[in-house]
């Protein structure tokens, strides 16, 4: 499965980086594969591993933040593996036509 999430800390102030940063930290360590854009992070894995790396990246958030906002999406499909990078690629295919 691909899960993007935006895990944003509040009641903080204006100036989130370093704390959302601790989330995506979080992430990368997990061995995962995983791309994070300006609005979201994107971790390829199954259900159980990559829940369990959402759950850890907000809990790294709420240790710093009193109040955590997520958006969370999926795309359930088992037994694909490469999601991440195929689609991207099967874009730029299109793209170039």
């Amino acid at each position: 499965m691909l899960v993007a999430f935006s895990v944003t800390p509040l009641g903080v102030g204006e100036n989130v980086g370093e704390i959302v940063a601790e989330a995506v930290r979080v992430v990368r360590a997990s061995g995962l594969p995983n791309r994070t854009d300006a609005m979201f992070t994107t971790v390829e894995g199954d259900w159980d591993e990559v829940m369990a790396v959402v759950k850890q990246a907000v809990d790294a958030v709420a240790a710093r933040a009193p109040r955590v906002s997520m958006v969370l999406k999926a795309d359930i499909r088992p037994g694909a593996t490469g999601a991440l990078t195929a689609k991207m690629e099967s874009l730029e295919r299109h793209l170039a036509d």
